[in-house]
């Protein structure tokens, strides 16, 4: 299918850190009733995969380097000279390849160790990351059940030890840390905004031309990579 940001947004929507950018176009397992859903927004191409295609989004899964570290899946090998965080997405969770992902990590290790919570943990990449550069308690959040038992899993691989909940960060009361990241869409971000009760958020999962209103809180910092974007925000206003 063609590229382009409003497909990135959409595609995102559908299939969050389940496709690829490959060739110009991307790449999605799904069933017969995730292609017509594809189908009535995209220009697709289709080809049937052999038994196991579950699986088959190993072949997508790489490894990256961010700073001091190498987040990958077990069946790569890190490189020499960076701390490595293995991860095994599961079927449905990045390894830390994704834009968001790098950036929110980028900005997460030029923070000063807190207390942190990582609302929409996904595979726990953000909060085995967070262990390991000092940041205690970590408390990540998800309202998938399988995240949670997959960001355990990670953890408990990565030799780190963090708290995992299956909870609603817009529904259920939010622990109280220093420091909140935040993965997700820019609706969940506006939404969560007003709910922290930490005094500075890494917030992503959104597109570059994004602006979240910040209701409150001030910007400090903004990365960008291949059409994504990441903030720092503070409480506070702006200016």
């Amino acid at each position: 299918m063609a590229g382009g940001e409003p497909e990135l947004a959409e595609l995102l929507e559908l299939f969050p850190q389940g496709f690829e950018e490959v060739d110009g176009g991307f790449a999605v397992y799904t069933d017969a009733v995730g292609e017509r859903a594809l189908r009535e927004r995209f220009e697709v191409t289709s080809r049937d995969v052999a038994g196991g295609w579950e699986d088959g989004w190993r072949e997508f899964h790489r490894g990256v380097v961010v700073g001091r570290f190498w987040a990958g899946p077990p069946w790569e090998e890190p490189p020499a000279g960076v701390e490595a965080i293995v991860i095994d997405p599961g079927r449905a969770f990045g390894t830390g390849a994704h834009a968001t992902t790098r950036l929110t990590l980028e900005l997460l290790q030029e923070l000063r160790p807190a207390s942190v919570l990582d609302v929409g943990c996904g595979s726990g990449v953000l909060s085995i990351a967070a262990a390991k550069l000092g940041f205690a308690p970590v408390v990540a959040l998800d309202v998938d059940e399988t995240a949670v038992e997959v960001t355990l899993a990670n953890a408990g691989v990565n030799g780190v030890e963090i708290v995992a909940r299956h909870d609603d960060a817009l529904v259920d009361e939010l622990p109280d840390t220093e420091i909140a990241v935040a993965n997700v869409a820019l609706d969940v971000v506006e939404q969560l905004l007003p709910r922290l009760r930490a005094g500075r958020l890494v917030a992503s999962g959104y597109l570059e031309r994004d602006e979240p209103r910040l209701q409150g809180w001030r910007r400090l910092d903004r990365r960008v990579a291949d059409g994504w974007a990441a903030d720092l925000l503070a409480r506070g206003p702006d200016g």
